[in-house]
């Protein structure tokens, strides 16, 4: 049944947006259910200004410079941060960040926001990324602000005052004009707590994730060594003709330095293979075209953490033609493509029976501990593999015959005990990270929906 609005030429708001997007029901009635409230505009409580317009030359280290990617799910994520020098940061100084500047995304995917915190300092950012800076002595707190904006009555906002063709956008005339329920204190006091415990979570997952990592590398000794990075070099003829390669990138020598680094560990080494399954695509959901799955995709995976973020529903008879897998809890799901080999998980109970695309290797041990797993499959010691085993032009891929090829140390027990150990505590921290901005949110929504007027 469609589902229609009508709205007087009277009620069309300012610019004259006359797109029936703007218009549809479910905007309208959580507009309805904000002016319930004594909202203020963003305008009124804080100064906004977007990032740098022009190209920046970029360094390997210096000023943080964010964009939209660096702004996720409330936080800020700086995994893949680039640098600036000085002088972009002081030509650029109304965006200089400061601790409880709130950071939005309004080029791209829209909405994405998080708080500024000291540990980000210094940092400086583009024009796709606005940046909200309470006045002093503000009514509304910058974590308040951000899980509102987080919340449906915030995320709203963001989705219907964009604009534009392929790429949306948020002018920062439209995002000045947000409106923001001025909750009591004690309310906005409650938010703040339960969002800075999400921070506090997340730092300790980063942490305990890191100490995973270094302790991994530390054990083979990757810690000490700068993999070489040559522009030119040769390859023996016995080595090409072993493999029937010819092409100079697979024989590049960080990828022979890391296999003769693995080759001489103290405790030897083994084919990957050899205690890990492949498993191999062999499920069609065609086949129950009316069934419901959860399929999971490569955007799907959180890179920082190894985890299933989320994954989408759809029918036998409207699945990709990439649907083929089926994962069950305590498999480790990888990237086959190299564009995102960092793109890799631990399978869940929540995700127990999913569908996975083809896109992943599909790999499960009844010798190592799925988190010990993941761990290795992330770690240079296999990627690095994966690039040099990988074929194609434009799109890259590593086809699953030549996973044989790849090889690991054999770590003691005492050392996959200590990963496992590790990797499991990250994990934890993970959710309790997502669960309290989870409580947050709800908080937000449950004061505006329960409540008619905030004075």
């Amino acid at each position: 049944m469609a589902v229609i609005s009508t709205v007087k030429l009277s009620e069309l708001k300012p610019g004259f947006r006359i797109d029936s997007e703007f218009y549809q029901p479910d905007y309208l009635f959580l507009e309805r259910e904000l002016k319930a409230f004594s909202c203020r505009k963003i305008k009124s409580f804080a100064k906004v200004t977007d990032g740098e317009h022009g190209s920046v030359k970029l360094r390997a280290n210096g000023i943080k410079y964010l964009t939209a990617e660096n702004v996720k799910n409330g936080y800020i994520d700086i995994s893949k941060v680039r640098f600036v020098d000085e002088e972009v940061d002081r030509r650029n100084r109304r965006a200089s960040v400061r601790a409880g500047d709130v950071l939005i995304s309004i080029k791209g995917t829209l909405g994405e926001v998080a708080i500024a915190e000291e540990w980000l300092l210094p940092a400086n950012m583009n024009r796709d990324v606005a940046i909200i800076k309470p006045f002093e002595n503000s009514e509304i707190l910058p974590e308040y602000l951000t899980i509102f904006l987080m919340s449906k009555f915030g995320a709203f906002q963001a989705k219907r005052e964009g604009s534009g063709g392929v790429q949306q956008m948020i002018t920062l005339g439209r995002l000045r004009e947000f409106l923001v329920p001025k909750l009591p204190e004690e309310s906005q006091e409650k938010i703040k707590s339960l969002y800075l415990g999400s921070l506090s979570k997340k730092v300790e997952a980063d942490s305990l994730y890191s100490q995973a990592s270094k302790f991994l590398e530390d054990a083979l000794g990757l810690n000490h060594i700068s993999l070489k990075n040559e522009k030119t070099f040769t390859a023996k003829l016995s080595h090409i003709s072993n493999r029937n390669r010819f092409d100079g990138e697979h024989y590049k020598p960080r990828y022979i330095q890391l296999k003769e680094i693995i080759k001489n560990y103290k405790n030897g080494w083994e084919y990957f293979l050899l205690n890990v399954q492949y498993k191999r695509p062999n499920f069609n959901p065609v086949n129950s075209p009316n069934k419901v799955f959860n399929y999971i995709e490569l955007s799907d995976i959180n890179s920082n953490f190894g985890v299933v973020n989320s994954s989408n529903l759809i029918k036998g008879k409207e699945a990709p033609s990439r649907a083929k897998r089926v994962v069950n809890h305590g498999d480790i799901i990888v990237s086959s493509v190299v564009g995102s080999i960092d793109k890799a998980a631990i399978v869940s109970k929540s995700e127990d029976n999913h569908l996975a695309s083809t896109g992943f290797f599909h790999f499960r041990s009844t010798v190592y501990s799925p988190q010990f797993l993941l761990l290795l499959v992330r770690s240079k010691l296999f990627t690095e593999q994966l690039f040099q085993e990988s074929t194609g032009g434009i799109l890259s891929a590593v086809p699953d015959s030549n996973l044989r090829h790849i090889i690991i140390p054999k770590f003691s027990i005492d050392i996959q005990e200590t990963i496992t150990d590790l990797v499991s505590r990250a994990h934890q921290a993970h959710w309790e990270s997502k669960e309290l901005l989870e409580q947050a949110k709800q908080e937000v929504e449950t004061l505006i929906e329960q409540t008619e007027t905030v004075s």
